[in-house]
């Protein structure tokens, strides 16, 4: 098995990414893959995939409400359709199905609209009466004498699950290969800034880096980095944590929620 290397910064780069985890390490693979761009350095201040990318609901699904959310959606699920062979790496990624449960009057409609406005928008959508649920996920109690009943529930059958710290580490390892500079345990604590107010690079605990674009790429932490810069953005951090369990096939064949 290949990993990528750990790199010592180097005083200066063409691009800076900060955020070692998906849409950094991602930002960076395709950079060198696609554009020719491998004068670039990762910088993360833990380890990779140790932030967000291990701490979200595994879950991939394109079956979003509005327009936009859909189309950025489907074009990263075509992505993760063939990320595997892309990347060559087993990421565990499994469209084994999501399927969201209703349970009363008001989630029946939002969801069938859901499913209306994913036909729009050429999206596999599918509304399933409660007969349905239990024949796709017998798991289900769909018992009418339940204090909240299944009513029914939407489907995406492309819908399903991956190893987002696989994912991480697959792209860590592309992207070194192609040239780029993972540093890991480099905390950003400031930016530098030309006298024209341009950011010229950063600030690190394991020393300064110049680069000609620094990329932002923290999760949560984006619009704190963002204020060191003079930058505010318009977005607002909540911290959210899901429980999730692994699936064993033999139980449940699908992801629920």
């Amino acid at each position: 098995m290949r990993y990528w290397r750990a790199a010592e910064p180097k005083p200066s780069y063409e691009v800076v990414i900060v955020g070692g985890g998906g849409h950094g390490l991602a930002t960076a693979y395709y950079l060198a893959r696609n554009h020719g761009i491998t004068d670039v350095c990762v910088v993360e201040k833990g380890w990779l995939a140790g932030g967000n990318m291990a701490r979200n609901t595994t879950i991939i699904r394109s079956n979003y409400l509005w327009d936009e959310s859909a189309a950025i959606y489907e074009h990263s699920l075509k992505l993760w359709e063939g990320l595997e062979e892309d990347l060559g790496a087993d990421l565990q990624f499994s469209q084994r199905g999501v399927l969201n449960l209703a349970h009363d009057l008001g989630e029946m409609r939002s969801t069938m609209r859901r499913v209306n406005a994913n036909r729009l928008n050429g999206l596999d959508a599918e509304w399933l009466e409660p007969d349905e649920v239990a024949a796709f996920c017998p798991l289900v109690n769909v018992s009418p004498s339940l204090r909240y009943p299944v009513l029914g529930a939407t489907l995406q059958r492309r819908g399903g699950v991956a190893r987002h710290d696989k994912v991480a580490w697959a792209y860590a390892t592309r992207a070194s290969e192609l040239g780029v500079d993972i540093v890991e345990h480099a905390e950003v604590t400031g930016f530098l800034r030309g006298e024209d107010g341009r950011v010229e690079g950063v600030e690190t605990s394991r020393g300064t880096i110049h680069a000609k674009i620094v990329a932002l790429a923290a999760a949560g932490h984006t619009s704190v980095l963002a204020s060191m810069a003079g930058l505010r953005l318009p977005l607002q951090s909540h911290p959210l944590q899901a429980l999730v369990s692994a699936l064993y096939e033999p139980v449940l064949d699908c992801v629920v929620m």
